[in-house]
């Protein structure tokens, strides 16, 4: 029903400045808008948005793909900084314990 309304007032409009003498009449008769309204630039404002909120998303889940493996490789490490960091273990064993992480990995 838009596109019709629409259709019909873009035609109205072309018919109007045409018989004004504001437009020559092969422009009026081959308007773009003339037949049909703007069906495909319709199209093009819904998928560039559909686009934009689909890198958002891509770019979104990538980003906490990586951010979760790095925590994970971290974890171990991580803890082991903590507690020698707080005293609770000494150097040797924080290097022990470090290359026994360390090796697993490999």
């Amino acid at each position: 029903m838009l596109t019709a309304m629409s259709t019909a007032i873009s035609t109205a409009a072309v018919q109007a400045a045409a018989q004004a003498g504001q437009l020559p009449a092969g422009v009026a008769a081959h308007a773009p808008w003339y037949d049909g309204g703007f069906w495909p630039w319709f199209l093009l404002f819904p998928l560039f948005w559909i686009l934009v909120i689909g890198l958002i998303i891509f770019v979104a889940r990538r980003t906490w793909r990586t951010n979760h493996r790095w925590a994970a490789r971290q974890g171990g490490e991580g803890v082991l900084r903590e507690r020698y960091a707080r005293g609770e273990i000494d150097e040797t064993e924080y290097r022990q314990r470090l290359e026994v992480l360390r090796a697993e990995e490999k």
